[in-house]
């Protein structure tokens, strides 16, 4: 059945095997199974892991204003603590201005080694010289893969999901006001599973003898925060 069915995986083969009648453990699908080799290059998840701290990765998302124009968001992420490290909203993205974007989140520091992307034409000869003059190392990913560029496809995710799915966004300038108020309860005092539900910016433990529960409203009522605090 594996011989016939290569892409199989053992619990799709035990699964196989009970539609004939056949009760086998998952454990003796794998015990007598043929091993795979291993590739001999590492794999692109392994690579995002062991560059974690020398990565940022940037994308493009767009959002409708009440006006049904379409603004386009750019988004800087630092891979080592899932830190935005820069945005910027323009109706008009050209690839000089995306090339300013990606020299003013950097303007006092040495840049990340690699910089992850899509395969957008936006990111021209223009572009690709700038990202070399700054000492960068570009990994486009292949051609309609974004789960190539995993952390900051989550993060446009996050901020759809929680905070511009439920507003209606006026302008340029109202969208980037919206986005300030959340990358601020983002970086402060959202908990990040990735980073053992820490924020990025690091979050204080509040002990309970430390006093009651304060929430304070975070992202125009949206989100909330709490800490502690002596009556």
């Amino acid at each position: 059945m594996w011989q016939a069915n290569p892409t199989w995986g053992s619990p799709r083969i035990v699964g196989e095997l009970q539609k004939l009648g056949i009760d086998i453990a998952k454990s003796t699908v794998e015990k007598y199974r043929p091993k795979l080799r291993k590739p001999t290059s590492p794999t692109w998840r392994t690579f995002l892991k062991q560059h974690m701290r020398d990565t940022v990765a940037i994308d493009f998302f767009t959002v409708p204003t009440v006006r049904l124009r379409v603004l386009f968001v750019l988004i800087v992420l630092s891979h080592d603590r899932r830190k935005i490290v820069h945005f910027n909203v323009t109706e008009h993205p050209t690839a000089e201005w995306t090339t300013q974007q990606l020299v003013e989140a950097f303007p006092w520091k040495s840049p990340p080694k690699y910089l992850l992307r899509d395969r957008d034409a936006i990111y021209g000869n223009h572009f690709r010289k700038r990202v070399c003059g700054l000492g960068m190392k570009e990994c486009p990913i292949a051609p309609r893969s974004p789960w190539q560029n995993p952390y900051v496809e989550r993060v446009i995710g996050s901020i759809r999901r929680e905070c511009l799915d439920h507003l209606i966004v006026l302008n340029e300038r109202h969208l980037k006001q919206l986005l300030r108020s959340y990358f601020a309860y983002y970086h402060q005092w959202r908990p990040h599973r990735s980073l053992e539900m820490d924020s990025p910016d690091g979050r204080s433990v509040y002990p309970p003898e430390l006093g009651e529960i304060i929430e304070f409203p975070a992202v125009q009522g949206l989100h909330h925060t709490y800490i502690r605090k002596a009556a």
